[in-house]
């Protein structure tokens, strides 16, 4: 059984991943720095969940980045 992630760090991943998906890849490190940069405030440890969760999201691939908008 894995850990639950709460509203507040999906809601807040999902936020940032759509408003700048050039900013973040598949490396965990990399992602941490961007959302240190992004987001002012944030706890150590609240940085490092939702950089995970963006790290998550996109190794999976279970964000498309603004493509469908696009074409529809």
């Amino acid at each position: 059984m894995g850990k639950v992630r709460t509203r507040l760090v999906k809601r807040l991943a999902e936020e940032l991943v759509y408003a700048y998906p050039d900013k973040f890849t598949t490396d965990y490190q990399h992602n941490k720095k961007m959302v240190d940069e992004l987001v002012e405030g944030l706890s150590k440890r609240m940085r490092n969940r939702v950089a995970g969760y963006i790290t998550h999201l996109i190794s999976k691939g279970l964000v498309s980045f603004g493509e469908e908008e696009e074409a529809g």
